[in-house]
């Protein structure tokens, strides 16, 4: 979109800075959305940052269930391999890639470190479904980096993971409308994005610092916005800046979440926890790439 364009500018309503914990095998992660200053941000539950030298989390993410939503995974820096429990090698995702799962009724899968010199750095996404989709059919979605179109224009780079900027869409199919940029800002230079009234949505500062907004942001922050029909950034910094620019339709209905399932009453969680361990929780006839 060209600047001015739209005439709401987004406010920062909330600045969330992210918590230091631990997730699957002992790998230490930076967590904004789903803590306590930041719930849930309907439709996302989740935003985990991986940034760490590679020796130190080889251990990974072993074997673990998810129902009822999907994840993201962005992997900027090293290599991620995804296996789940039927023996599906969903493959690698290099840097710059991305896979979109939906697990639906039922994955059981593992998220392992293919390299063990440098820098591991990369992002996880929950994106809760509706109701009508908690049960659909798991799916897979990869794309590697040369997958992802960017934009290009005045000291900044948009690669557009899902939703569209100056006219490139993105790869991701969505169920829930929503979009998903890497935008990248070097020293001076402007950005916009419309973002449709009525979607809730963030931007999470990964590199630099700058304003979103009008609000200064700086790294390991979400910045959550209100109400309006766009957003901007501009930096002074030397490194410039980088963000995640994540927005969606709320879906506006219960969530009920106990750990990797996500659920819109108690008894579907329970119904959850009893196909898990009774191994029923993912049917080998999914074909996940349909």
């Amino acid at each position: 979109m060209a600047v001015g364009t739209s005439t709401d500018l987004r406010p920062v309503q909330q600045v969330v800075r992210g918590t230091h914990v631990s997730d699957g095998a002992g790998v230490p992660i930076c967590r904004s959305v789903g803590t306590p200053a930041l719930r849930n941000l309907d439709p996302y539950l989740l935003l985990d940052e991986l940034k760490a030298p590679a020796h130190m989390v080889t251990a990974g993410f072993p074997d673990h269930p998810h129902r009822g939503f999907e994840t993201c995974s962005i992997m900027l820096e090293g290599k991620m391999e995804h296996e789940d429990s039927v023996g599906n090698k969903v493959g690698v995702i290099g840097p710059g890639g991305v896979q979109w799962m939906t697990a639906g009724r039922g994955i059981v899968h593992s998220e392992m470190p293919k390299v063990t010199e440098g820098n591991l750095w990369g992002f996880q996404l929950w994106i809760n479904l509706p109701k009508k989709d908690k049960m659909v059919k798991p799916r897979y979605q990869d794309y590697q980096a040369a997958d992802i179109p960017s934009v290009n224009q005045d000291g900044v780079t948009v690669r557009v993971m899902a939703g569209s900027h100056k006219g490139t869409t993105g790869p991701i199919v969505m169920r829930n409308p929503g979009l998903l940029m890497d935008v990248m800002l070097s020293k001076g230079a402007s950005f916009s994005q419309d973002v449709p009234r009525g979607w809730n949505g963030f931007a999470y500062v990964c590199a630099g610092s700058g304003r979103i907004c009008g609000t200064q942001g700086s790294c390991e922050h979400a910045l959550v916005f209100g109400p309006g029909d766009h957003v901007t950034a501009t930096t002074k910094d030397e490194e410039g800046l980088r963000f995640l620019l994540i927005a969606g339709q709320p879906i506006g209905e219960p969530v009920v979440q106990y750990g990797p399932f996500v659920m819109n009453t108690q008894s579907e969680i329970q119904k959850a926890f009893a196909d898990f361990q009774t191994g029923r929780l993912q049917s080998p006839e999914d074909d996940v790439w349909m």
